[in-house]
């Protein structure tokens, strides 16, 4: 993006000259080679090891959904990190949680952020909740180029759409592909194992607290049988990281209310360790 020499306080003209409302596509035509897709690699020989985020999960409830991800990232068989942050939110009305390589995807995050934020701005109103999702889209296919080098971001997104007056979910592959799932959801390693818990315990009409208690039992099955993906740490108190999207907005659950949750899981679980059983019929 051309500066400018004359140090008069302005602004370059291409922050000034009217355009599209879209962000990424303003840092599209001025300066690409900021956009994270477009960053080229040196060669390499082998996968390249850099931290990765794991489960996240998702379920609607009467009056939104809530989106919830675990807090341990992998490189490799090692433990990169075991406090990480991988839900955020979006806007006032959505959030997104990553999965796959950690820097790529908090990155696209902020670039997520700042889109919505600047569309908001130059139109005076929000995106739909479908638009949102299709930005994310968009984002994610310009990222295929890394993915295709083993640095793959795979999110989860989920929001109270205000047209519909209910919670979405819509997940998405390496290639950008999106899907809107019903009821409930999981991506990232341990989202084979997530899924199953969710398929048999989630069902129509959750309150938000069994909506919360649904998605925090899922995690800890993921925990359970993928190792990569961290359950609660009651030693060093980390827990899951657990959000709700609803008509009242985005808000994330306090490390007290998320702990509670947790403990009362893992409590029951020792009585039962394979968790809560459901019914045959």
């Amino acid at each position: 993006m051309e500066a400018n020499t004359r140090n008069t306080g302005r602004l370059p003209a291409a922050f000034l000259t009217p355009g599209s409302s879209s962000f990424l596509d303003f840092l599209s035509d001025h300066s690409p080679e900021l956009l994270p897709g477009n960053r080229s690699l040196p060669p390499v020989r082998g996968a390249v090891e850099a931290p990765h985020g794991t489960t996240i999960v998702a379920a609607t409830f009467a009056g939104g959904v809530v989106l919830a991800g675990d807090r341990r990232a992998t490189m490799g068989n090692v433990i990169a990190q075991r406090d990480i942050e991988k839900v955020f939110p979006a806007d006032e009305y959505s959030a997104v949680g990553i999965a796959g390589t950690a820097g790529l995807a908090v990155e696209m995050v902020k670039l997520f952020q700042l889109e919505l934020e600047h569309f908001e701005k130059v139109e005076g109103t929000q995106l739909s909740l479908e638009g949102k999702a299709n930005r994310l889209s968009t984002m994610i296919r310009g990222n295929l180029g890394m993915a295709l080098q083993g640095l793959a971001v795979v999110p989860l997104f989920a929001g109270w759409d205000v047209d519909r007056e209910k919670g979405r979910i819509f997940s998405y592959d390496v290639t950008g592909g999106r899907s809107e799932e019903r009821g409930f959801a999981a991506t990232g390693s341990g989202s084979v194992f997530a899924r199953g818990a969710l398929k048999k315990l989630y069902r129509a009409g959750l309150t938000e607290e069994q909506a919360v208690t649904l998605v925090v039992q899922a995690l800890y099955d993921a925990a359970d049988d993928d190792s990569a993906t961290g359950g609660p740490d009651l030693a060093r108190r980390i827990y899951p990281v657990v959000t709700v999207v609803s008509d009242e907005g985005f808000r994330r659950l306090t490390d007290a209310e998320a702990s509670e949750t947790a403990r009362a899981i893992h409590e029951r679980r020792l009585e039962e360790p394979d968790g809560p059983r459901a019914s045959l019929l």
